[in-house]
């Protein structure tokens, strides 16, 4: 059976009080329409429309950039008359038959399972309905019920600014989302008015048609309050983001990860754990980080694009920015605190980086150290290697990067700059201080630095009064 996605994605968002579409507002850290039609990928639609509107440009391109594998088409919605006018716009891109599903791109954490079952209980047959109940419904439209509202049919949707006293009691609520037969949704969608309170075209308003038509009205029940909610303005957003913080630290605790605080935690992709991992307050992962055993995560890190081995500390404000090369760390290393690690850093077992250092594209191979205030940018390090503090490798000529290979044994001594490319052969000893640019041979004492001199007599500038 055929299947069609609408996604509702015109809105402006105006009490976002922001120049930018709502839409592309993050939620952790992907725009709020990326998590609606990531969810869409895995239902199998011949179509996915988004009907944009306020800064439809951006919005379009945006999504298009990010998923361009899937079978995307946009639609504008210029001026927004409501609900109803904004899926009307798809509807000369619907199939003929089959079922179409709306969602709405401001609501960002429904999942797939309930989207499905929600297609299910259509059937290409019925005209079936997102509901839940709410505390506090304000703002949502109220299911009406035949009989006493108590598990009688559906017999419309009342929205919030139209309904009466008595009907802003009820606390089961419209979500925005339904699955309608395609041939009946296009009859419906041509029959709308927008005689009501706004002057709009509501969708809901297809109910009272389905029901007019003896079309079977039906409502499926979203299993969590966090699926249907929709963000208005930065404190839904606030709200929403830690709501969903919380569920993924409960998540990982029931795999057996320990949080020191899982109110202090953000997860902005992926993140798998092994066994005995112990992550520690504040902490952001970002992309796919892969934890192994025991790894323990200090305080206050950024974690990005990353896997780290087995048994590996990563000490307090380090920083692993992976990126699209990403960032591998060995078994049983020791990181930081106050490190980065960039984009290409591949580090074996027991490596140590300390305090200030930096690496960036480069290899250090097994118990390699450098511990303070150093940098190691396109280099290939040894096994055993010490690199002293304050010592960098000069890899950029200004127009290109150049690499640095030093062997295994060697001893990088303070404050050195190696300039590549250039080779430091296994057992070599670069003396503190020195400048080099020519090749070390293995074994040898490498020392490149100006003679000391001392100048009896010499006057420091005075500073004019």
């Amino acid at each position: 059976m055929s299947l069609d996605i609408v996604i509702m994605a015109a809105g402006k968002g105006t009490r976002m009080k922001s120049r930018h579409p709502k839409v592309l507002h993050k939620l952790a850290g992907r725009a709020l329409l990326s998590h609606v039609v990531q969810t869409c990928a895995g239902l199998g639609a011949e179509r996915i429309l988004v009907i944009t509107g306020h800064g439809a440009d951006r919005v379009e391109a945006a999504t298009q950039a990010s998923f361009p594998q899937l079978p995307l088409a946009f639609v504008r919605q210029e001026p927004q008359l409501g609900t109803g006018h904004a899926v009307q716009q798809a509807e000369p891109q619907l199939a003929d038959e089959g079922t179409t599903l709306i969602l709405n791109g401001d609501v960002p954490l429904i999942r797939a399972e309930t989207a499905q079952a929600l297609i299910d209980a259509c059937g290409g047959k019925q005209l079936a309905l997102l509901t839940i109940e709410l505390h506090d419904p304000t703002g949502y439209g109220r299911i009406v019920r035949s009989g006493d509202g108590h598990g009688g049919h559906v017999v419309g949707i009342v929205e919030h600014k139209d309904a009466t006293p008595a009907q802003r009691q009820i606390r089961e609520v419209y979500t925005g989302m339904m699955a309608a037969p395609t041939a009946l949704l296009r009859k419906w969608l041509a029959r709308l008015d927008n005689n009501n309170a706004q002057g709009e075209y509501y969708l809901t308003d297809v109910v009272a048609m389905a029901k007019r038509d003896q079309v079977p009205v039906v409502a499926t029940h979203a299993a969590s309050e966090i699926e249907v909610l929709g963000v208005n303005s930065p404190l839904q957003l606030a709200d929403l983001e830690r709501r969903y913080q919380r569920h993924q630290a409960e998540t990982l605790m029931e795999q057996g990860v320990r949080l020191a605080d899982p109110a202090r935690f953000d997860l902005r992709g992926e993140l798998l754990a092994g066994q005995d991992v112990e992550i520690d307050v504040n902490n952001v992962f970002e992309g796919r980080v892969e934890l192994g055993d025991n790894v323990r995560v200090g305080p206050n890190c950024v974690i990005k694009n990353a896997r780290i081995g087995s048994g590996t500390v990563i000490q307090a404000f380090t920083h692993i920015e992976g990126d699209a090369a990403g960032v591998d760390v060995g078994a049983s290393a020791i990181i930081g605190p106050f490190a980065r690690l960039r984009p290409g850093a591949v580090l074996g077992n027991e490596v140590h980086i300390g305090n200030f250092v930096e690496v960036k594209n480069s290899t250090l191979a097994h118990g390699a150290k450098a511990n303070h205030l150093a940098y190691l940018g396109d280099a290939t390090v040894g096994e055993r290697v010490n690199y002293g503090a304050g010592s960098i490798t000069a890899n950029y000529d200004g127009a290109n990067k150049h690499r640095t290979v030093i062997g295994n044994d060697v001893h990088v001594g303070s404050n050195c700059v190696l300039i590549a490319p250039i080779t430091v052969g296994d057992g070599a000893t670069i003396g503190g201080g020195s400048t080099v640019s020519k090749e070390v041979p293995a074994g040898h004492l490498c020392v490149a630095r100006a003679k000391q001199i001392s100048l009896a007599g010499w006057q420091r500038p005075q500073k004019k009064k």
